[in-house]
């Protein structure tokens, strides 16, 4: 299938200055164009992006056939609807200060983007922002000064408009996105669609082993797939791909929520989507969440660092030891216990550091915790993961001023192993968030199971949670995005 990219131009005149080009089409002709399957990659030139003109309709057609178009309908939309965006402006952007601060506070200062590239190296980190927020091929930048520097303007430019200097300019940024962007180079078999496996090398506890992700990138190719892994380098790569597959811990602010954002703004399928880091990243959004359907967990209680908080009775209700937690902990990092008032008052003063939120929350002893993995609503793979040897959770992170982590044995079993009412409330929890790749989290008690947890992105390690299934468990994930792919 080919990947080739199409400028489209309302007038074909505006192409003279440039090298000629097959990949040039008018917008008359696209527009007349029958609906294809065939994924091109767009840039729309027309020189008129307002509501309802020929320009408009090109990204609005080209999204209706399932082509990526720069810009896009949304950005298209924002643009329009611009009005003084100064949260650019904060002081953190020092070369861009130095910039503003240096220029004649009389006159505005006006700033052509190409790709996310201006001809002034002070401003690079700036324009990258802009084009990551507002992706389009040319944009102008009008900068005021009243009181304080704002963005005034931010449109698209029209390439007829662009002087000798700014030509070149263009040209070369064009070259340079091309290059990187929609002229990559390919493996030699083409594969149907492109997969964005994000990863960091240097992450202590990885969600998925080197071997793991190297059996993801095999799965990948056999469901058709070219995969590839990327770092928090690749942000301004992403478009390039048509899928992202998050394979590193999560958070909110975080790159990896960044990611996701934009992968999902700009069309792409994407797990975890942002929407199952929102919720599963927060274990005070999950606690309402299940509480409100009547999902099973431990007796739990909100703690607030503004309220006075009566120990001793929440002491008296949970019943000792009292397991504290920040909403945002992962891999049992931010969750301590505490075994009696004194101890509560201590652990929980420490964690009000960290967050103004806690969750103080009955302590269930058991031997191990039941992971079930879940994607589409269906489980796919199912393991216990028992305590760290001496400890009271599957991690034992050390001491606080250090120590290597170590954590317990697991084991795998097939999903038909597991109780019935485990796997059920697995299901019943995860339906609440989306149909994305979830790792739960639950014990069993003498009164049934309770979820302890739901990772948005759970761990997937060579030799632990693929024990069972081998490779067939990579391929069972890797048909799943060729599934939501074909479905776009």
């Amino acid at each position: 299938m080919q990947n080739s990219a199409l400028i489209i131009l309302e007038d074909i005149t505006d192409w003279q200055p440039y090298y000629p080009s097959q990949s040039i089409i008018t917008a008359s002709e696209f527009l007349q164009q029958q609906s294809s399957k065939t994924r091109t990659q767009l840039l729309n030139l027309c020189g008129d992006l307002s509501y309802l003109s020929t320009g408009y309709y090109v990204s609005l057609l080209a999204e209706a056939r399932g082509q990526r178009v720069l810009p896009s309908v949304s950005t298209i939309n924002d643009l329009a609807n611009f009005s003084h965006y100064q949260l650019l402006l904060a002081n953190t952007d020092k070369q861009l200060l130095k910039v503003l601060n240096s220029s004649d506070q009389s006159q505005p200062l006006h700033i052509l983007i190409c790709f996310g590239q201006t001809e002034n190296p002070l401003l690079a980190n700036f324009a990258r922002q802009i084009f990551d927020r507002y992706p389009t091929p040319l944009l102008s930048v009008e900068f005021s000064y009243q009181g304080r520097w704002f963005i005034s303007k931010l449109q698209a430019e029209k390439l007829s408009e662009l002087n000798d200097a700014q030509q070149t300019f263009f040209g070369n940024a064009l070259d340079s996105f091309s290059k990187r962007v929609w002229r990559k180079a390919r493996a030699p078999k083409e594969y149907r669609y492109d997969l964005a496996i994000l990863h960091d090398p240097e992450e202590p506890i990885p969600t998925s082993d080197k071997k793991a992700l190297q059996r993801f990138i095999k799965a990948a190719k056999e469901a058709d797939i070219d995969a590839e892994l990327i770092t928090a380098d690749d942000y301004n790569r992403l478009l390039e791909f048509d899928a992202l597959f998050i394979r590193e811990t999560t958070r909110i602010n975080h790159y990896t929520y960044h990611f996701a954002k934009k992968a999902e703004a700009n069309g792409m399928v994407v797990i975890d989507a942002p929407n199952s880091i929102l919720q599963c990243a927060n274990k005070v959004f999950l606690k309402e969440l299940l509480d409100k359907h009547g999902i099973p967990t431990p007796r739990t209680e909100l703690l607030l660092s503004q309220q006075d908080i009566d120990y001793e009775a929440i002491g008296d209700r949970l019943g000792y030891p009292v397991v504290l937690k920040i909403p945002d902990g992962s891999f049992s990092i931010g969750v301590e216990k505490a075994e009696n008032v004194e101890e509560f008052r201590r652990v929980a003063k420490e964690l009000f550091a960290k967050s103004t939120i806690l969750l103080a929350q009955e302590f269930v002893r058991t031997d191990y915790d039941w992971r079930i993995g879940i994607l589409n609503n269906r489980p796919i793979y199912a393991c216990k993961y028992f305590m760290a040897r001496n400890h009271w959770q599957i991690y034992n992170h050390g001491s606080p001023t250090g120590g290597r982590t170590k954590s317990g044995g697991f084991e795998t079993v097939g999903v038909h192993q597991v109780p019935k009412e485990v796997v059920k409330t697995a299901l019943q929890a995860t339906r609440l968030i989306g149909d994305g790749l979830y790792g739960v989290d639950m014990k069993v008690t003498e009164k049934g199971p309770v979820i302890i947890e739901i990772n948005d992105n759970p761990s997937i390690d060579s030799g632990v949670e693929d024990q069972l299934l081998g490779d067939e468990l990579y391929h069972i994930i890797m048909r799943d995005f060729f599934r939501r792919l074909d479905e776009k």
